[in-house]
């Protein structure tokens, strides 16, 4: 995507005003415009920056509970196994503390980076401007966080929610499990109802286009096979419980497509994968591939599509350890869990 695309989806999506204020939050941050929208599929086997004297999300995660007041310690902090450590959800704050009003300018700004750092350099801007956008421009001010364990001392795990926002931050204390735990992200691009076949304005829809270009590489029999009716429901956390089957999952088995299909189930996964740092991105890729890849399941559900247009607005991946629950209508909600299948 050029410069020229970015500013025409911000600009399908919001007001003149609210265009200028999410340029001038975007322009305070460290990325060229070049890098704006959606970058190769293959950006996870690009080098990001090899400086390794810029701070990585795991050492401003301990710079930033080092900072902490005991009263704010109270707020956030939590033994490493709290069972909030495992929830996801699309809405929720982990705890009552908010970034914007319980943390310090310099502390704001820990969370800002630690936040932009669990992200590709070039998805940074546009995946920060979404969840502006998703909290009526409150953006990470909005979110609310909390510390497992104590970082910088022993296991550890960050955690910063809001609406469409789960992120994770554990430097590998969670053993097995890509992310450090389920994720998720989401984005209402204009009306709740986004508008459907393109939904102009989603930064995320790139990855639906890609997964409906494996349905159209589908036969009549396989499509069969791969497109059902109504997909599982969401509740949160349960949304992405793992099951451990290979078999008996919802829609075609992997291992039945032929090489040019399961290439193309491979974008698919890339691009799911690209808005992450390169870290994260490779270990998911690591947990998946080989071991389990033909294992993998792809459905696409008829009974939610979004203007009844035959572009599936809702779709998964599911595994044995893995799976990933895209749903498009009425606007985009998605939810990665990955785990290495020998934890599950």
């Amino acid at each position: 995507m050029t410069p020229e695309d970015f500013t025409k989806l911000t600009k399908d999506c919001c007001s003149p005003e609210i265009d200028r204020r999410m340029f001038l939050k975007s322009a305070a941050l460290p990325i060229g415009l070049a890098g704006l929208g959606i970058p190769p599929v293959s950006h996870h086997l690009q080098a990001e920056s090899s400086d390794s004297r810029k701070p990585n999300s795991e050492t401003l995660v301990t710079s930033l509970y080092q900072s902490l007041s005991e009263a704010q310690r109270t707020q956030i902090c939590l033994p490493f196994e709290h069972e909030k450590r495992k929830k996801v959800s699309a809405n929720w704050h982990i705890t009552k503390a908010r970034v914007g009003e319980d943390f310090t300018p310099d502390q704001q700004d820990l969370i800002k980076q630690i936040f932009l750092e669990l992200h590709h350099p070039e998805y940074q801007a546009a995946v920060f401007e979404q969840v502006a956008w998703d909290t009526d421009e409150e953006g990470l001010e909005d979110t609310s966080i909390a510390l497992f364990g104590k970082p910088g001392e022993g296991r550890f795990e960050f955690v910063l929610t809001g609406r469409h926002v789960t992120r994770r931050c554990d430097g590998d204390s969670v053993e097995g499990s890509a992310f450090g735990g389920p994720i998720f992200y989401g984005h209402q691009a204009g009306n709740y109802d986004e508008e459907p076949a393109h939904h102009p304005g989603n930064v995320y829809w790139y990855q639906a286009k890609r997964a409906n270009e494996v349905f159209q590489m589908l036969d009549g029999k396989q499509r069969d096979v791969a497109l059902l009716q109504s997909p599982r429901s969401e509740n949160g956390t349960a949304t992405v419980t793992l099951t451990g089957k290979s078999r008996d999952l919802p829609g075609i088995p992997i291992e039945a497509l032929s090489g040019d299909q399961k290439d193309h189930v491979r974008k698919v996964l890339g691009d799911v994968l690209a808005p992450f740092r390169k870290k994260d991105a490779d270990e998911a890729l690591k947990m998946v591939d080989p071991a389990q890849f033909d294992h993998l399941h792809m459905a696409f559900y008829k009974n939610r599509d979004l203007g009844n247009d035959g572009v599936w607005d809702v779709w998964q991946i599911e595994g044995p350890s893995a799976l990933i629950f895209f749903r498009g209508e009425p606007h985009v909600h998605a939810y990665i869990h990955i785990r290495d299948q020998a934890s599950i």
